[in-house]
């Protein structure tokens, strides 16, 4: 089992940026992929982006060229980075991260796109 803690959400107006992070802990825990997801008030949760070790983060199509997930070298950190965001990316974003065939979530963060 790994704790994941997400953080950087917040209000911004429509054609900002904001980062998000998530760090799954234990660090020595050998983390497989880590993923995010947002959900919308009554709707399902949806994939956004993955990211596994030696293979490029892959995207929903909604976020292609927007969004930017990366991985630190070290540890269990990875970052979103979300630009030219929209009215409709605010959501609750969700990290999680898959350990020994089980994946956690996070308690999520709140974006909040203004138009």
């Amino acid at each position: 089992q790994v704790q994941v803690v997400e953080s950087g959400g917040g209000l911004v107006q429509s054609e900002g940026s904001l980062n998000l992070s998530c760090t799954a802990s234990p660090s020595t825990r050998s983390i497989g992929a880590m993923a995010w997801y947002r959900e919308i008030p009554g709707q399902r949760r949806e994939l956004i982006s993955t990211i596994t070790n030696n293979v490029s983060p892959q995207y929903h199509d909604s976020v292609k060229g927007r969004f930017t997930l990366s991985r630190e070298d070290v540890g269990n950190t990875v970052h979103l980075q979300m630009t030219r965001l929209k009215p409709e990316d605010t959501a609750t974003y969700f990290c999680t991260a898959w350990y020994m065939g089980r994946n956690d979530w996070g308690q999520g963060t709140q974006v909040t796109v203004s138009s």
